[in-house]
């Protein structure tokens, strides 16, 4: 019998023991995973990621290290606060991190994966902007289970695998941004019969992001004040959420949310943008292809944010009174050069939007000198990588917005024969 059941947030229906990314009555709303043991636990089912009761995985065959939680004393002075704690998620040894992908996103790919095989599922198809491509290319390979990766070419010179990339099967979208590469997965998932992975509807993948707030709130022994976090799609702010929302459950915990401080990078920054118009929707000329190509974090660039539909973004800014930033890519590198000198590590782009954001916060006064806040570092360390030799880079089969049904399953049929 299985620890959790799902719900769908719109509608209430429970679905028991199944893999499913959506509600077939409500599309324009999320699942949510509901464990039945309601206090916080890690009593789980192994080590590292594994040890909390809230994930939905059964018996994991992988093993993925817990983020690393700590106190900062660098930055917290340069910014003047008291209480700063930061999740670092990537690799950086003498530390104690060793996410060897260099991203949070590794959380996601494990529980993803873990889900699905638990589930009889042979295979998964994934979009990614470069970390997501990484991280399941990595775990993919681990662990033997197939999975097909499909990447927008304008992000291919920022991209790197830990595996040689003809090890795992990857499409690139030479015409498109990090949407088309979503529309074109779909379409290879139809085309191969593997499901596509299903992005933020995934309750597994939210789950799987959310682990970095069950290991702060384990070093902190408390639920933050203010959490901070760059977001694209926005999972893994929904994430801290929904594990907010949990541990109301647990009586240790029980009280006021902690308020999400969501950051965005200029001038593509939709979600920021219609949060501080107090706007659920979106407007479309701010989803433009055109602004994406004008900002230096492309994993923050999807055109389809999980932001109006119910339990999403807007949701989760409103339930946690939260706020909302955008952060140009000027904000963004001295973000990135202040960690580095306060904190002495490097951090991914979309990092450093976050650290940004919360430099924001303290010029407004959104938070207070001695809040307790936590700062999501979402990717880090990568030049440790680089220095042991480990960064390859990714080289796949390149096509087009425009390839016919027929020549996508030649395409897929080819590759699939050749790695799998």
């Amino acid at each position: 019998m299985s620890h959790f059941d799902i719900r769908c947030r719109k509608c209430n229906k429970i679905l028991v023991d199944t893999y499913c990314a959506f509600c077939e009555h409500c599309v324009d709303s999320l699942l949510l995973t509901e464990y039945k043991e309601k206090k916080f636990l890690t009593n789980g089912p192994g080590e590292g990621i594994w040890k909390f009761n809230w994930t939905p995985v059964h018996s994991p065959i992988s093993k993925v290290p817990s983020p690393l939680v700590y106190r900062s004393e660098g930055l917290a002075d340069a910014l003047g606060l008291e209480e700063l704690h930061i999740i670092f998620n990537g690799y950086w040894p003498e530390k104690g991190a060793m996410v060897e992908s260099c991203t949070f996103k590794e959380y996601e790919a494990a529980m993803v994966l873990e889900n699905a095989r638990e589930n009889d599922i042979e295979g998964l198809v994934v979009a990614s902007a470069g970390n997501t491509a990484r991280a399941f290319a990595h775990l993919a390979y681990k662990t033997g289970f197939p999975a097909v990766i499909i990447v927008p070419l304008m992000c291919l010179d920022e991209m790197w695998y830990l595996e040689a990339s003809d090890k795992i099967p990857t499409f690139v979208v030479s015409d498109g941004d990090y949407s088309d590469a979503i529309d074109m997965a779909k379409r290879i998932a139809l085309a191969s019969g593997m499901p596509f992975e299903g992005g933020v509807k995934n309750i597994a993948k939210r789950d799987g992001l959310g682990v970095v707030f069950l290991e702060a709130v384990r070093v902190m022994g408390r639920l933050p004040d203010h959490h901070f976090q760059a977001v694209g799609s926005g999972a893994g702010a929904i994430a801290a959420w929904e594990m907010s929302e949990r541990f109301q459950g647990d009586e240790r915990y029980r009280g006021r949310m902690p308020r999400l401080h969501l950051a965005q990078n200029l001038p593509f920054a939709p979600m920021v943008k219609a949060w501080n118009r107090g706007e659920r929707t979106l407007r479309e000329e701010e989803l433009s292809p055109a602004l994406v190509s004008e900002i230096s974090t492309r994993v923050l660039s999807t055109r389809y944010p999980a932001y109006s539909l119910q339990g999403g973004v807007f949701d989760a800014l409103k339930a946690t009174q939260g706020y909302a930033y955008g952060v140009t890519n000027e904000e963004a590198f001295a973000a990135s050069e202040l960690f580095k000198r306060a904190e002495g590590i490097d951090i991914a782009p979309a990092a450093a939007v976050a650290v940004g954001a919360l430099k924001h916060a303290v010029e407004m006064k959104n938070v207070a000198r001695e809040d307790n806040i936590l700062l999501n570092i979402t990717g880090g360390g990568e030049s440790n990588i680089r220095a042991e030799g480990r960064v390859n880079p990714v080289k796949g089969i390149y096509i087009s917005k425009k390839t016919s049904e027929a020549e996508l399953k030649e395409a897929i049929c080819t590759t699939l024969n050749r790695t799998f």
